[in-house]
């Protein structure tokens, strides 16, 4: 039995593929190993449940789920340059009041975020302004704290409390 690259035989990488695909084990290992019609379901779930407890066999369907996702990542980055050149080119070539230019000019603005509705509020205080209220919170804490001190003093000079 020849081995690939990865030290895996042919039906296991099959099955690696299979699985790496979407197939449940199971399926995977009986789309790739001999299964005889009449075997038990439970017999293929624990064979595929050991050939996927192997590390070598979960490296590689690893690997190749994520050698699909680049793909897929890479293919979906192709589509959209692939049209934002398609509107660059309308409009850039489209006469001039032409509705596919300025149709184009709006769909390569909301590509870049163009028209996003931004609202910036700010208030504008003198530093007078600030400076007063910065006192106003002092004192407000001061006045707060004095007011602490003089409770925990009446506290203190009422004598201990007798409970029955």
């Amino acid at each position: 039995m020849g081995k690939t690259r990865d030290g895996l035989t042919a039906k296991q990488m099959h099955f690696a593929r299979c699985v790496a695909s979407g197939m449940s084990q199971s399926a995977a290992y009986r789309e790739a190993f001999d299964v005889a019609e009449g075997s038990k379901t439970a017999t293929h779930r624990e064979a595929a449940s050991r050939l996927m407890a192997r590390a070598d066999i979960k490296a590689r369907v690893d690997g190749l789920i994520a050698q699909r996702e680049r793909s897929i990542l890479a293919s979906a980055l192709s589509d959209k340059e692939r049209v934002l050149d398609k509107l660059r080119h309308w409009v850039d070539h489209a006469e001039a009041g032409d509705s596919n230019k300025i149709r184009a000019g709006e769909l390569l603005g909301r590509s870049v975020g163009l028209f996003k509705d931004v609202i910036e509020t700010s208030e504008s205080r003198s530093s007078d302004d600030l400076l007063a209220e910065l006192e106003t919170m002092l004192e407000s804490v001061a006045d707060d704290q004095s007011d602490a001190s003089e409770s925990d003093d009446l506290a203190d000079s009422a004598g201990p409390t007798i409970m029955h």
